[in-house]
């Protein structure tokens, strides 16, 4: 019996011995492998990057358990995970985004909640791997681009300026849809203040 069998919303087949499942929720002896994942491919963001990207087991499972928020598993041929993402189009249940931005940006796609957005993208440190990024991208893009809708997501500078996530995003998107345009939406910085002198005094 398929582990997913139960709570899946969608199914998307790239081949080459893989498949993109959508479920509203992850099942309970699913969890520690998709947490494996997740925990794997953000953990070293801890001392990159000055806000917290790892969620906590706690916040893990109960995003892993929200049916309002898609869960897209990438799955090898023998039926192990090897990439994890989250895409919704209920902003509500973004965490540390704030739905009235987009609501007075794109107010027609803000009520026909034609805004998606992907929470986190995870993909296992693995040769075997090396095609789930841009099979869970494409899968993402088909449900947006199946309803004319429009896709947030958001880096650290680590991930976009070192590892360019955001340019290899556009890449893919472009190939999908032969046209695509980015904007930069918003952007925090966070500053440091030391006081030299009053040390040594």
């Amino acid at each position: 019996m398929p582990r997913w069998k139960g709570s899946t919303a969608a199914g998307w087949d790239p081949g080459a011995g893989m498949s993109v499942k959508v479920v509203d929720t992850v099942q309970e002896d699913l969890m520690q492998e998709v947490w494996d994942v997740y925990y794997n491919a953000f953990n070293e963001l801890n001392a990159l990057a000055v806000q917290r990207h790892l969620l906590y087991r706690s916040e893990f499972d109960e995003v892993m358990l929200d049916r309002r928020v898609q869960k897209y598993l990438c799955l090898a041929d023998d039926g192990s995970v090897c990439g994890l993402s989250t895409f919704t189009n209920d902003l509500d249940a973004v965490p540390l985004i704030s739905p009235a931005y987009f609501q007075r940006r794109w107010p027609e796609h803000y009520t026909a909640k034609r805004i998606w957005y992907c929470g986190f993208l995870a993909i296992e440190k693995s040769r075997r791997a090396a095609l789930a990024f841009p099979e869970i991208i494409e899968a993402m893009y088909l449900s947006a681009s199946m309803n004319n809708g429009i896709i947030g997501v958001d880096f650290c500078r680590f991930n976009d300026e070192g590892r360019h996530i955001s340019r290899a995003l556009e890449l893919k998107l472009h190939r999908l849809s032969g046209t695509v345009s980015r904007e930069r939406l918003d952007e925090q910085a966070f500053y440091l203040y030391e006081f030299p002198e009053a040390e040594a005094a």
